[in-house]
Formats: structure tokens, sequence, C-alpha cells
């Protein structure tokens, strides 16, 4: 069944937790989407996974159409969310809808994802007054990330359920909680009536989200305390590429079977 936008409202209501992965293309769109999970996330987090860049700064708006594209091409049922890069909603409200806007009309993505609390706010209702779906980002919000002096947890409790309430006031349909201790999320996810979908946040969130190269175990430059590698990818690539080259050397393939006569 096609996953929609109030459908994640309806699945906190019924405790229904939510699945999401983020994924950058249209191979993996179709594996996930296969699988039954409810929520497509292309992140910018494409800058450091699929890019090598540093962090995700250098991500451009036209980067994360390119992508969300291949991503909508794949899925079947997913809600499929696009990342905001940054500086694409610092400028202005005015400018922020206009690239929310791009980013729904030629990606074909159903709802934005951008990061923020309570500074956001005003940022989050003007979308949403402009007919865009908003998913909301706080705690450990890697745009900030020279700002934050790093990938630290965030533990400022007061804080957080301040930005958690601005983003749901504002309108968002969903809120991603990311790197903050498990009482504060399930203290905020108590108090929203938008779904909370954690990384880093513990197991009372409504949904959680994991990276898909992580969870298979592809990118492996740094792994984060919450990722847990549900297998090993990365060492059957090697291995089968250690036997490609082995047998094109030794005159193996192509064989028969692989020739055409």
């Amino acid at each position: 069944m096609k996953i929609t936008v109030s459908s994640l409202k309806e699945k906190k209501l019924s405790k229904d937790k939510i699945t999401m992965l983020t994924a950058y293309d249209f191979a993996y769109s179709q594996i996930i989407d296969s699988c039954g999970i409810d929520i497509i996330l292309v992140g910018d987090s494409l800058g450091m996974v699929f890019c090598g860049y540093e962090n995700t700064l250098p991500v451009t708006l036209d980067q994360m159409i390119y992508h969300t594209k291949a991503v909508v091409n794949g899925r079947t049922n997913s809600l499929v969310v696009i990342d905001l890069p940054f500086l694409t909603y610092h400028v202005s409200i005015e400018r922020s809808i206009e690239n929310a806007g791009r980013a729904i009309k030629e990606s074909g993505a159903e709802i934005v994802k951008l990061e923020g609390g309570v500074t956001m706010a005003k940022t989050i209702k003007a979308i949403v007054d402009a007919s865009i779906p908003v998913m909301g980002h706080i705690g450990l919000t890697p745009q900030s990330i020279h700002q934050m002096g790093g990938f630290k947890v965030q533990k400022e409790r007061d804080k957080l359920l301040s930005d958690a309430k601005a983003v749901e006031d504002a309108g968002a349909s969903a809120i991603v909680l990311e790197c903050i201790p498990e009482s504060i999320a399930k203290e905020i996810t108590d108090s929203l009536t938008i779904p909370t979908i954690g990384i880093g946040a513990g197991k009372y969130c409504d949904g959680q989200v994991l990276v898909i190269n992580d969870l298979i175990g592809v990118f492996d430059r740094f792994t984060p305390k919450f990722v847990k590698k549900y297998t090993n990818i990365k060492a059957n690539i090697q291995n089968a590429v250690n036997d490609y080259i082995n047998e094109v050397k030794s005159g193996k393939f192509p064989d028969d079977q692989h020739t055409f006569k």
C-alpha cells in the first residue's frame, strides 16, 4: 500500500513503528521499496557517503534533485523525502519556499526535510502554508557541524523540547531526532502529536532511520555508535572483484558460456 504523508500520523496513533532508510539511487530504492520500507530519505548525507566529502555542506540542490529523481523512479509504495541542502532555506522565507517548491516539483518527492527548531519555525510554517509538506530535524544537525564543534550527542533538554514543539506548531508532518539521549527522545515523542523518527535517539521514537550503505556494510570510513551493520556487502564485493581480476588475467573469463559464437 502506498505510504502518504497522512499515513505517518496514522502510524503514530496506532503505535505502528515507522521504518525509514536513506538511499541515493535507483537500484537501492527498488530493493528497499520491495521490502516494504515506509520512507526513503534522500539525505544530503550523500555528500559524505556517495561523493566522499568531509561533511554535508558542499551538497547542492541540483545534486539533491538528481539523486531523488533516481530514487523516485525505483520506488512503488514508499514515501520519498528530499533533504534541503545547506543555504537553500536560510537566506529568506521567499527563497526557502522557492527552493522547497523546486525540490518537490523537479524530483517527484512528496515531502522536504530541513534542519532546525525554534529558529526555523517561521520558515517551516511558510513552506507548509505553500502546500509543501515538511519533515523537521533537530538534535545533531549536520549542516551546523562547525557551529556545534563536531558530531556530538546533544543533551540540552529544554532546548530540544522547545525545538521539537516549535517544529510541530509550525505544521511539520514528522520530525527526525538525531543523537540525543533516549530519555529526552521519549519525552519528546510522548509530548508530540506528530511522529518522531530516531537516529541515535533510542527505542522510544515512533520510527527509526539508518543509511542503507551503513546498514549493509558498504560505507566504513567511520561507524557511529547508533549504526548496526546487518551484513557486510563490502567484503562480498571485494571477493567478486578479486575473482573477476584473477579470471581475466588467467584467461578463464570469458568462457564459452559468456561468448557469442
